[in-house]
């Protein structure tokens, strides 16, 4: 007889309504709160002020997005946060770029 295990997966819906607390977005990327704290400083995320406390800081969908690229390029490049910030901004410029192309008939 075969043995079968029950696997559960909990989701959650990421949005303005519902944003990710630090410590979620943290776990979501198989880091801690200090990783994200790193985020921020380096300009990957955005917190509104930075006066407040990380315990009050809410991301976005956006945010969650490039933290986990942020996290796929420490994993698989060994680059650091700081060559990070500069490999995500470079990217979103390219995607900026493409799209004014696109737009005015070129490519």
């Amino acid at each position: 007889m075969a043995n079968y295990s029950s696997v559960t997966t909990t989701t959650t819906a990421v949005g303005v309504s519902h944003p990710l607390a630090a410590n979620e977005l943290a776990h979501a990327c198989g880091a801690d709160t200090a990783w994200v704290v790193q985020l921020v400083e380096v300009g990957i995320v955005q917190v509104g002020t930075a006066d407040t406390p990380p315990e009050r800081w809410a991301f976005s969908s956006n945010d969650l997005q490039c933290a986990l690229e942020a996290r796929r390029l420490e994993r698989d490049f060994g680059v650091n946060l700081d060559a990070a910030a500069l490999i995500l901004d470079l990217q979103h410029e390219v995607r900026r770029l493409k799209s004014v192309l696109r737009a005015h008939g070129v490519g």
